[in-house]
């Protein structure tokens, strides 16, 4: 199945690969996202946020492929270019916004975007790869 030219096999590794930036990401800053938090231990990790950011990954690779793919060819630099731009317009952007309206730390505005940010990069770069799939 396509959309866009990229196949849905790119957008399944895509999300895959952004899950995988996001635990690495998290587990290396860990004691610090804990801190930004205000706490001073990790919550109890429980099955349904990781299946939630799972799927919405899955939604995330899918439309960046279906934004990249409507924008021409397929390119690892349009691809992660495209990721880098949205993540600037709409995600830093809802992010700093909601932070604020919830007296957040900066810290944690910060360690949230790079991770999002790191995840849209990887989900450029995975999409980049597989480019335009023959249909």
């Amino acid at each position: 199945m396509m959309f866009s030219g990229t196949s849905y096999l790119a957008v399944l590794v895509a999300a895959v690969a952004g899950f995988a930036f996001g635990s690495v990401w998290y587990m290396a800053l860990g004691k610090r996202w804990v801190a930004a938090l205000g706490m001073t231990e990790r919550p109890k990790p429980t099955p349904l946020p990781f299946i939630a950011a799972f799927v919405c990954q899955l939604v995330m690779a899918w439309m960046l492929a279906g934004l990249v793919g409507h924008l021409g060819e397929v390119t690892v630099g349009r691809a992660m270019f495209s990721g880098a731009l949205v993540w600037f317009g709409f995600v830093l952007t809802t992010m700093i916004v909601n932070h604020r309206f919830q007296s957040a730390r900066w810290s944690l505005t910060v360690i949230d975007a790079g991770h999002w940010l790191g995840v849209l990069l990887v989900m450029g770069l995975v999409i980049g790869l597989f480019g335009v799939q023959p249909v």
